[in-house]
Order: structure tokens, then sequence, then C-alpha cells
């Protein structure tokens, strides 16, 4: 299993985001992803406008997983309607 990071953005909201949240810890789950460490960086301006919005919450997640599911991840986070965008980053062992 590698590590990554994974930031996410998500809808300012607190219904749309807690929502987009379960959602994606269950996507990780679902798809056998350990999560070692989650910091939630709170509401931020976003450097251009996403879907129309301005502001975003940021989280950032270290995760362990293997690179076929990170490739499963990223389709199953592009139709996370809750999700305005994501990034997985691999981390050096």
């Amino acid at each position: 299993m590698r590590r990554y990071e994974l930031t996410v953005v998500f809808p300012p909201e607190e219904d749309q985001h807690k929502a987009g949240r379960d959602l994606l810890l269950a996507d990780l789950a679902a798809n056998g992803a350990e999560i070692e460490k989650t910091d939630e960086m709170g509401e931020r301006d976003l450097a251009y406008e996403i879907k129309k919005r301005k502001r975003g919450k940021y989280v950032l997640l270290t995760i362990k997983a293997e690179p076929v599911k990170i490739v499963n991840l990223d389709r199953i986070f592009k139709l996370n309607a809750n999700l305005l965008k994501y990034l997985f980053v691999r981390l050096d062992d």
C-alpha cells in the first residue's frame, strides 16, 4: 500500500459539507483505503470560482491505499456532487 495526501474542497454550506464528507469516508472505506490522519482546514476563499462558488471548506486527509483503488476512487469522486475539487498526491516512502 502507498501513502497519499487527499485534499478535498467541499461547498461551504454545512448540510452539503456533512453529506459530502460522509459519502467521501464511506467511499474510502469501501475501497479499502486506510485513513491515517484528517485535518479540517476550515473555510477559505477559492482562487477562482468553482461551480458558481467563491468559498469552500478544505479537508486534508492522509491515506494508505493501493494504486488501483486510487483510480477507482477518482471515478467515484467525479460523481459526488458535494465535492467541489479533490486532489490525490503520492507521498514518498
